[in-house]
């Protein structure tokens, strides 16, 4: 198995973190530590925790629960999406769009926590 650059719910959580941080430069400056700190770390966390759980995959508990954590930070990231939204930051548009990025990356991640063993590679010494 390859190297957690390769996964497609790595790259599409990557994408829509470096979205996600463009977009929030033209945020008001007063969200500067509020709102644009919280959504740009929930959405570094998915790639970070899913970069952490491929590493230590070969531990099929330790990797559900990262894929756990991966999944938390998605739905975080959902809500920032939201008040973004609602506080007028970002358009109906927008938020659809990242939105739908959004809910794609958790499906990714919904699916690889259900089938671990797709993902864990061969174990050493087999």
């Amino acid at each position: 198995m390859g190297y957690y650059k390769d996964l497609i719910v790595y790259k599409k959580s990557y994408e829509l973190a470096m979205d996600i941080f463009n977009l929030t430069r033209n945020f008001p400056k007063d969200e500067k530590y509020s709102m644009v700190d919280q959504i740009r770390r929930s959405s570094r966390s998915v790639c970070t925790n899913l970069a952490e759980a491929y590493r230590r995959r070969q531990y099929r508990d330790y990797f559900i629960s990262k894929l756990n954590d991966c999944g938390a930070e998605n739905a975080e990231t959902q809500i920032w999406l939201d008040f973004a939204k609602d506080c007028g930051y970002i358009t109906e548009e927008i938020w659809q769009e990242l939105s739908n990025k959004n809910n794609e990356v958790g499906k990714l991640i919904w699916y690889m926590s259900c089938h671990p063993e797709k993902f864990r590679g061969t174990p050493p010494n087999s």
